[in-house]
């Protein structure tokens, strides 16, 4: 499956792809657009061009697990993003994204100027990084392996085969 992950903001709409398959996460591009009817019709343009499976769009949770009005507004631009696109949404949780972002970036080396530039990208990134984590452990989960575990040997007896 290929993934688009979308960071909306205020100003600025980060965009990140990856699939399962590589497992690679990338950043994509910075949308320098409000959310609106203009940012709707930039951000088909681009999920027209990538072809993604299904999207994912970052839900800004509070500190305390509740959804704000933000969230709100959030879940109502992908809806709609989702309807127009024709392409199934889900959400994930983007606490600490922009965080983590930060982080990457002040290693970079880069000015002021470019990290603005890209920050919004990698966010969308990270965003999908969790998601497809977590999608992970849930296909984990239900696996027969994991099912079995207790069939498995443990540490010593490997020690003991050596």
């Amino acid at each position: 499956m290929r993934y688009m992950a979308i960071d909306l903001g205020g100003k600025r709409t980060g965009i990140a792809t990856g699939d399962v398959i590589t497992g690679l996460v990338q950043p994509r591009v910075v949308v320098q657009q409000a959310m609106g009817e203009e940012l709707l019709r930039k951000l088909l343009v681009e999920i027209d061009d990538f072809g993604p499976t299904r999207l994912v769009v970052g839900l800004p949770i509070n500190m305390d697990g509740t959804e704000g009005p933000a969230a709100k507004a959030v879940r109502a631009f992908g809806e709609e993003l989702g309807r127009r696109a024709k392409v199934p949404i889900d959400y994930q949780d983007e606490r600490l994204t922009s965080f983590a972002a930060e982080k990457q970036l002040d290693r970079s080396g880069r000015t002021h100027k470019e990290k603005r530039e890209i920050r919004d990208a990698l966010a969308a990134a990270e965003i999908l990084r969790d998601y497809l984590r977590e999608l992970a452990g849930d296909e984990a989960d239900g696996s027969e392996a994991d099912a079995n575990a207790e069939d498995w040997p443990d540490d010593r007896e490997a020690d003991r085969s050596c």
